[in-house]
């Protein structure tokens, strides 16, 4: 079965990507410079990490001297829309109303009046 493309990277490439958000445009160094704060990772790791982002059409990269210079294609906002859209449609059936219940209960908030009746609605239905 052929894997499709997820839209949300992995967490080092994440890592990697927000260092590019926080920079705005950086070489390895100091994306590796960075990342170090959270995780100690050797410069070639980086370079491998942000060699696969711009394969990946999420990085644009070009030639400064002898060093390259990237920068993101896609703002954090549309990341964080593509995550949530992942979340919405793994866990919750594409329903942005039970994701907001969920979290509710969660948070130990109380649910609106019309939730509650849902509510007791499909308990009663069980």
């Amino acid at each position: 079965m052929p894997r499709t493309a997820r839209e949300v990277p992995p967490p080092l490439e994440l890592l990697c990507l927000s260092a590019l958000w926080s920079l705005g445009e950086g070489d390895v160094k100091s994306v590796q410079r960075i990342v170090a704060e959270s995780r100690p990772l050797a410069y070639t790791t980086i370079m491998t990490v942000l060699d696969r982002l711009v394969r990946k059409g999420m990085l644009a990269r070009r030639k400064v001297g002898r060093r390259y210079a990237y920068a993101p294609q896609a703002t954090r906002d549309a990341a964080r829309r593509a995550a949530v859209r992942e979340l919405l449609d793994g866990y919750f059936d594409g329903s942005e109303e039970a994701l907001l219940h969920f979290l509710q209960r969660s948070a130990g908030q109380p649910l609106p009046a019309a939730a509650r009746a849902q509510e007791r609605i499909d308990t009663v239905l069980l």
